[in-house]
């Protein structure tokens, strides 16, 4: 009864005031969001598992990504995720998984959070969350290189030798 005269006397001005609130999100965000691919977890302690932990504090998300490595050839034959944080969070980390399988641990290093935020068509204050994605990657990889005493060289220092 309290709403409806509110809305009388006020004559939708707070319905209005609502909907100009409502920030639209890239619809690939909404996908990721709603379908997120490759959600689980893998053995941390198989020698083929590499796992990447990260967090951002000012807005509490955490981001475990987890890639399993052929041994043989170096490359990634699988990824999972999971993400406690925003949709934006969800949606990086989804896709970053995707775009790690079936590549080189070399080539997933070149794997850049401004990427993933074009990609997403994410605004300015969701940068963080790309930016994580990419942290978790490379901390995947590291905790993987780690794990089998190898090192899988850093692109930019290639570039830098030759």
């Amino acid at each position: 009864m309290l709403r409806n005269a509110t809305k009388r006397i006020l004559g939708g001005f707070e319905t209005r005031a609502a909907q100009a609130q409502v920030r639209c999100y890239h619809e690939r965000v909404v996908d990721h969001y709603n379908n997120p691919r490759n959600v689980g977890a893998f053995d941390k302690n198989d020698p083929t598992v590499g796992t990447g932990l990260v967090g951002a504090p000012a807005c509490g998300d955490v981001m475990k990504l987890q890639i399993k490595v052929d041994e043989e050839t170096g490359k990634i034959t699988d990824a999972c995720f999971k993400t406690f944080g925003c949709g934006s969070a969800i949606a990086s980390s989804s896709v970053a998984t995707e775009w790690v399988k079936g590549k080189q641990m070399e080539e997933v290093l070149t794997i850049k959070n401004t990427e993933i935020a074009k990609h997403l068509s994410l605004p300015p204050v969701k940068l963080h969350c790309s930016m994580l994605a990419e942290d978790a990657i490379k901390a995947a990889v590291k905790d993987y290189e780690t794990k089998r005493g190898k090192s899988v060289a850093n692109p930019s220092v290639k570039a830098a030798e030759a």
